[in-house]
C-alpha cells in the first residue's frame, strides 16, 4: 500500500513530478560546477563562468527533467530556465553599473556639491558642485515638458478621436519616423534652423527645442494606447445623452485614461532627460549659474558629466561619478512618481 501511495500507478493521469526546490538545487549545482570548471581551465573572468553555469542549468534542468518527468516538463522547464536566464542576463549588468555608480559617486555627494556651482574651481581642483547643472537640466527638460505634452497629447487625441483618412496616416507615419530619431540629428536640425539661420546663439531653450523633438514622439505613443484602452461603450452612454464629442473627450475619456497619460509623460520626461548630443550642441555649457535659459550657454546634468570626466583629473572624476548618481537618483524618482500616479488614478 505504501508503494502505491509514494509512486504513480499504471495507467495514472499524473505521472512523476519534482520538488519545488528542484530549479534553487539545479541553480546552485551550475553555479558550483562552472565556477570549479572555470578555475580548472584558468578562467579568471567572472563573466565566462556567470556563461559557464548558465549552460549547465539550462541543460541540467532539460536532463533530470526528461529523465523523470518526461520530454514535455522538459521542454517546459527549459523555456522558463531560458526566461530566468535571460531576466539575469539583463538584471546583473544594470546592478553593477547602479553599484559601480553609487561607490564612486558618495565621495563627495553631499550638501556642498548639491548647492555650489564650479564657479572659479579649475577642473584639476577639488572642490565645486552642480547646482548650475541641475537648474540648467530642470530648465531645460521642464520647458521641453511645456512644448511636448499640449501637442503630444492633442495629437494622440486628434488620432484617437477624429483621425481618418489620409490626414491621419500621415500624422502617424511621421510620428513613427520620429520615434526612431537620433538624438544628433534634432539636435543638429535645431542648430541649422535656430542658430546658423535665425541666428539665435546657443542657449538653454535652443536645447529644449531639440528634446521636445524627441519627446513628442514618446507622448504621441503613450497618449494614443491609453486612450485606446477606454471602453467605447462610455464613449457611446455620454453621446447618448446628447453631450458633445468635446465634452465627452474631456469629462469621459481623459479622466480614465489620465493615470496612463501620466505615466507616459513621466517616462518621457525621464527619457530626455539624460540626452547629451543636443546639450553639448545648442547649449555648450558653462561654469557659472545661467538662471536665463533664453540667453547665453547653460549647463546641464549630463554635459556637466561629460566635460568632468574629459579632464583627466581625479578630483573632476569624482565630480563626474556624483553628478552621475545625482541623474539616476532623479531618474528613478520620476518613475517612481510615474507609477505612483498611475497606482492613484488608475479606473476603480
Amino acid at each position: 500500500m505504501s508503494n502505491a501511495t509514494l509512486s504513480p500507478q499504471r495507467g495514472s493521469l499524473r505521472g512523476a513530478t519534482l520538488p519545488k526546490w528542484f530549479a534553487w538545487a539545479v541553480g546552485a549545482g551550475s553555479l558550483a560546477l562552472g565556477y570549479a570548471i572555470s578555475a580548472a581551465a584558468g578562467l579568471n573572468s567572472d563573466i565566462q563562468w556567470a556563461l559557464i553555469a548558465a549552460v549547465l542549468f539550462v541543460v541540467g534542468s532539460y536532463g533530470i527533467s526528461a529523465k523523470i518527468e518526461g520530454a514535455r516538463q522538459a521542454k517546459d522547464r527549459t523555456a522558463t530556465s531560458l526566461v530566468w536566464v535571460a531576466f539575469l542576463l539583463a538584471v546583473i549588468p544594470l546592478a553593477s553599473l547602479l553599484w559601480e555608480t553609487a561607490e564612486r559617486g558618495v565621495k563627495v555627494l553631499d550638501g556642498y556639491f548639491l548647492g555650489h556651482s564650479m564657479g572659479v574651481v579649475a577642473d584639476a581642483e577639488p572642490g565645486g558642485g552642480i547646482y548650475h547643472a541641475i537648474l540648467g537640466t530642470l530648465e531645460q527638460v521642464g520647458l521641453a515638458t511645456l512644448i511636448s505634452v499640449p501637442v503630444g497629447v492633442l495629437t494622440a487625441i486628434y488620432l484617437v478621436e477624429y483621425g481618418r483618412g489620409r490626414l491621419a496616416k500621415a500624422v502617424t507615419f511621421f510620428v513613427d519616423v520620429m520615434t526612431g530619431i537620433p538624438s544628433i540629428v534634432a539636435g543638429l536640425f535645431v542648430l541649422s534652423l535656430w542658430v546658423l539661420i535665425l541666428e539665435m546663439g546657443p542657449s538653454g531653450f535652443a536645447g529644449s527645442l531639440a528634446l521636445s523633438i524627441l519627446m513628442i514622439p514618446v507622448v504621441v505613443r503613450s497618449t494614443e494606447e491609453m486612450l485606446k484602452l477606454v471602453p467605447n461603450e462610455l464613449r457611446e452612454a455620454s453621446l447618448a445623452l446628447g453631450v458633445p464629442k468635446w465634452r465627452t473627450i474631456l469629462k469621459v475619456v481623459l479622466p480614465t485614461s489620465i493615470g496612463g497619460i501620466i505615466t507616459g509623460i513621466m517616462l518621457a520626461i525621464a527619457r530626455i532627460t539624460g540626452e547629451t548630443a543636443p546639450v553639448l550642441l545648442l547649449v555648450w555649457g558653462t561654469d557659472f549659474i545661467n538662471a536665463n535659459p533664453f540667453q547665453d550657454p547653460q549647463e546641464s546634468l549630463p554635459m556637466y558629466i561629460y566635460l568632468q570626466y574629459g579632464a583627466g583629473s581625479e578630483p573632476a572624476h569624482d565630480r563626474a561619478w556624483a553628478a552621475a548618481l545625482t541623474l539616476i537618483a532623479f531618474i528613478m524618482i520620476l518613475n517612481l512618481v510615474a507609477r505612483g500616479i498611475a497606482r492613484w488614478k488608475a479606473p476603480r
